[in-house]
């Protein structure tokens, strides 16, 4: 072989190899939370992506529940092992939000990496519980819920109540529970997540405040008013119907929703992201409701606010990383991604393109009720009482606030007082935080 024909094959070899690492795509980890189905459709959007392009690879990784997948990403941060992208639930935003060397706000992220983006795309009452005081998105909207009314069909028209017609108010739905029992149904109602809905939806459905300082949102140094007349009276009566089970308590996260689907309880409220397990697991015909309000609460109903999680991108990472994560979360707010997600999983979308693209092709008028956590969400534009929840160590403080409900629920206190010592709890909670904040 000659020496000019050696050098031609060398000079290809080099150019192959040479295309080949320029061609190689950018890997990007995203530690989540989500496993079963949840985790199959995540997997599946990351998968869509990678396909979409060639540039950049989503990997993403199951960390556990919420809770284990933010403390490893901490625990990777400090050895400089941290992803590009995690998970983190809506209670730990005010948690996020103080750690400001650690994150990359996505606002931030997707101007310094020429990304097309506008807030006013995305739902109000969505983004706003991942909002500075600006107004500027913090994390990227991701898996968002709400509470939303579920009841027994069969069970209505067995006790002689409309089946077409969900209870609309607490007095409409105690009346419903009370015949419910009389008819012989274990208990009347129950529900799931009781701070979340009996507290924290309760008081924005109501337009009433949770705490100061605009829910936290305008400041560190909140404090809880959820010992005010309104939230007060309605545990009073939750307590008085527990004592007939004509409300009957069920347990914190989730526990209560089998007592729904087996048929125990012919009303039930709940996420709307479990509509499917409930669909799925339940032997009756399913009728499906706004959360209930009291109509003598001037303002009510407003919207309900939130749960759910977002994705934070956190520092330190190559800016190739960001680019790609930049191009990933305009993809995810692409119209038919966001539908087919919002369709797949019961989240809700967020932006309006995807709720009207999801209407225009009939998922709605084919699945009754799924339509319900969007249009409650979105009955209202949010005030400052309706926008979502800032306050730090807040998972700990919903755990002080459920103690204090379950003393009510089983007649140890009344529900001031309850009330009052979740609220002593709490704050005792807020100054800890604000004390250990790097903004103090």
């Amino acid at each position: 072989m000659s020496a000019w024909r050696l050098l031609q094959i060398v000079a290809a070899a080099a150019a192959l190899t040479f295309t080949g690492q320029a061609s190689a795509a950018t890997d990007i980890a995203w530690w989540h939370a989500m496993s079963g189905e949840l985790g199959r459709q995540l997997e599946k959007l990351a998968s869509d992506f990678n396909a979409s392009q060639s540039d950049y690879r989503i990997v993403p990784s199951y960390k556990g529940n919420y809770t284990e997948t933010v403390t490893a990403a901490i625990f990777a941060f400090r050895s400089r092992s941290q992803p590009a992208i995690v998970q983190v639930n809506e209670v730990a935003t005010a948690t996020m939000t103080a750690a400001k060397g650690a994150i990359y706000p996505v606002f931030t992220m997707m101007r310094d990496m020429n990304e097309p983006f506008s807030l006013g795309d995305y739902l109000p009452a969505v983004s706003g519980y991942y909002t500075d005081a600006a107004g500027n998105l913090l994390s990227f909207p991701f898996n968002s819920s709400t509470p939303i009314l579920y009841y027994n069909k069969t069970m209505f028209r067995d006790a002689g109540l409309d089946p077409e017609t969900p209870p609309k108010t607490w007095p409409e739905l105690g009346l419903a529970a009370k015949r419910l029992r009389e008819r012989g149904a274990v208990c009347g109602f129950t529900t799931s997540w009781p701070s979340w809905i009996h507290i924290e939806n309760f008081s924005a459905f109501h337009d009433l405040p949770l705490a100061t300082r605009t829910n936290g949102f305008a400041g560190l140094d909140a404090e809880l008013t959820i010992n005010n007349p309104a939230v007060v009276q309605h545990i009073a009566q939750l307590a008085e119907w527990q004592k007939g089970k004509v409300f009957d308590y069920g347990g914190r996260g989730q526990s209560a929703e089998p007592r729904f689907q087996n048929g125990e309880c012919g009303i039930f409220i709940g996420s709307s992201a479990t509509r499917a397990d409930i669909k799925a697991n339940s032997k009756f015909d399913i009728g499906y409701g706004m959360m209930p309000y009291w109509p003598d609460v001037k303002n009510a109903p407003q919207n309900s606010i939130i749960g759910g999680a977002t994705l934070w991108v956190l520092r330190d990472r190559p800016r190739a990383e960001y680019k790609g994560v930049a191009r990933f979360f305009a993809y995810l707010s692409q119209p038919g991604v966001q539908a087919a997600w919002h369709q797949n999983t019961g989240y809700l979308p967020i932006t309006r393109a995807a709720f009207e693209l999801t209407r225009a092709q009939g998922f709605y008028e084919r699945n009754p009720g799924s339509a319900i956590s969007f249009e409650e969400i979105t009955l209202h534009p949010p005030t400052e009482n309706s926008k979502g929840i800032r306050l730090g160590s807040f998972v700990l403080i919903r755990g002080a606030i459920e103690d204090e409900l379950e003393q009510a629920f089983t007649g140890q206190k009344g529900a001031q007082a309850a009330l009052d010592a979740a609220v002593e709890r709490g704050n005792k909670l807020l100054r800890q935080f604000e004390r250990a904040s790097p903004d103090r």
